[in-house]
């Protein structure tokens, strides 16, 4: 007798049919969302471009400063052979005898190490002086200047490296020592007249010219007051009297800088130069000249 077929399958034919649909079921759904699991996963992330190492700051800077000195008073006298003539100008009597001026300063470092030059010239025309009383005779007399002061000098920085712009309370001080090169022409010519009963009245022309080395010593300084305000201050001293009777020369100067731009300063300063020199003939030559007064100048940091 034939046995007769199960209305119901058997629990092998659902399980199976049942294990498909579940397997067909996750197959489809992990192809869909796979992905988008893939892409929110963060430990699949495109790798990052390989980043340059930064490079060295440069080892080398250099400074340029263009300026200008306004003396508001000039004192001195000259003596050529024994016979002295005395000047005292104000500003407004020296600018219009400038005949030529020329004046910059610059530096150079490697590290800590650099170099400084600070050079000038100045032709002045007829100045008006007076002589130096002697007995009886006073008199009048005129003197023209060429004065080229050049110095050259090895430098060593502390501090921070001088630029136009820094953080409050950076600072630099530095040290230099070297050499100054002094380049003197002078001319006088004079009229002298007796105040006795005879009137005597005297032409007298005398010419120094002079060039020579003086050691140098001296010192910068630099601090900012904000990002781009800056005090700073400068002193020099050359000669020692080692090259005559009288061989002296000196500077001073205290000024504010502020930076237009990254790389420039604008300073203006108070300053006072001294210069002195007599060979200690007995007949002497030599010369003083006192000057105090207002610069400007525009610095480049490089």
């Amino acid at each position: 007798m034939p046995k007769l077929a199960s209305p119901h399958p058997g629990p092998t034919a659902n399980g199976r049919r049942r294990a498909c649909c579940i397997l067909a079921l996750s197959m489809a759904l992990t192809g869909i969302a796979l992905p988008e699991a893939a892409q929110a996963d963060p430990a699949v992330t495109p790798p990052s471009p390989p980043q340059e190492a930064p490079l060295p700051p440069n080892p080398w800077a250099a400074t340029l400063e263009l300026y200008g000195f306004a003396p508001i008073r000039t004192t001195g006298d000259t003596t050529v052979r024994g016979f002295s003539a005395e000047t005292d100008l104000w500003l407004g009597d020296l600018i219009p005898l400038i005949q030529m001026t020329a004046s910059a300063r610059g530096s150079v470092e490697q590290g800590r190490i650099g170099l400084l030059a600070d050079l000038s010239y100045n032709r002045i025309g007829d100045s008006l002086a007076r002589t130096t009383p002697r007995g009886l005779l006073t008199g009048k007399a005129s003197v023209t200047t060429n004065l080229g002061i050049y110095d050259l000098a090895l430098r060593y920085r502390l501090g921070a490296r001088e630029s136009a712009v820094a953080a409050p309370g950076s600072w630099s001080v530095i040290p230099y020592a070297g050499v100054r090169l002094v380049d003197v022409g002078l001319g006088v010519e004079a009229e002298l007249r007796g105040n006795g009963p005879f009137g005597l009245r005297l032409q007298r022309e005398g010419d120094l010219s002079r060039t020579w080395a003086q050691p140098l010593l001296g010192t910068q300084a630099t601090v900012f007051l904000s990002p781009r305000l800056r005090a700073f201050g400068r002193a020099d001293i050359g000669g020692f009297g080692l090259g005559g009777a009288q061989d002296l020369s000196g500077n001073a100067q205290l000024g504010l800088g502020y930076a237009v731009g990254n790389s420039t300063d604008l300073n203006i300063s108070w300053r006072y130069m001294g210069l002195a020199y007599d060979n200690g003939a007995s007949r002497p030559n030599g010369f003083t000249s006192y000057q105090n007064g207002v610069e400007v100048g525009l610095k480049f940091f490089f």
